[in-house]
């Protein structure tokens, strides 16, 4: 298949290099079954644009995976790790779901939105930090938890995350 490109042709959607990391998920798939790739697909996409999913990279990733494209819409828009609008270079997601809003989540927000200035949903004004409320990330036994780009963060206090903030350039 050939680049899919932006109007105007400055901005290759799929280069070479993206195109080879998504044809190796789908050959992991049954012929035929190249829209089963479209999870790993779209996390390769966001990872290749700034850390978001813009409505011509999901379009031409469903030519790409001849599905429909709402197919892929509904992929992007049900979980909460792609984002669908631009992001900050590191995105902070906050658990609070019932096992860590009984340890703390609440005081999480409120430390990290005071320390950052920025609320939940928004990006800092530097453009360095995106923050997130999520419903579960799966790590209830170390509740109060976040995550930080790939990385988890548990049993969170303020002096712990003032060192994860710190630490992160």
């Amino acid at each position: 298949m050939s680049d899919l490109q932006l109007t105007g042709g400055k901005e290759q959607l799929f280069n070479t290099d993206i195109r080879q990391q998504i044809d190796q998920w789908i050959a992991k798939y049954p012929s035929g079954q190249s829209q089963s790739a479209v999870i790993p697909a779209l996390h390769i996409l966001q990872d290749a644009h700034e850390g978001w999913l813009s409505e011509p990279l999901m379009d031409a990733l469903a030519a790409y995976l001849s599905m429909p494209t709402i197919s892929v819409y509904e992929v992007a828009t049900f979980y909460t790790m792609f984002e669908l609008k631009p992001v900050g270079r590191h995105k902070i997601s906050i658990c609070t779901n019932i096992s860590c809003l009984l340890n703390g989540s609440e005081q999480v927000v409120e430390h990290i939105t005071s320390c950052l200035g920025a609320g939940l949903g928004e990006t800092t004004s530097d453009g360095k930090f995106t923050i997130k409320e999520v419903e579960c990330l799966g790590a209830c036994c170390g509740a109060p938890m976040m995550q930080i780009d790939r990385d988890y963060h548990e049993n969170l206090t303020v002096e712990k995350i003032d060192q994860i903030l710190d630490g992160i350039s």
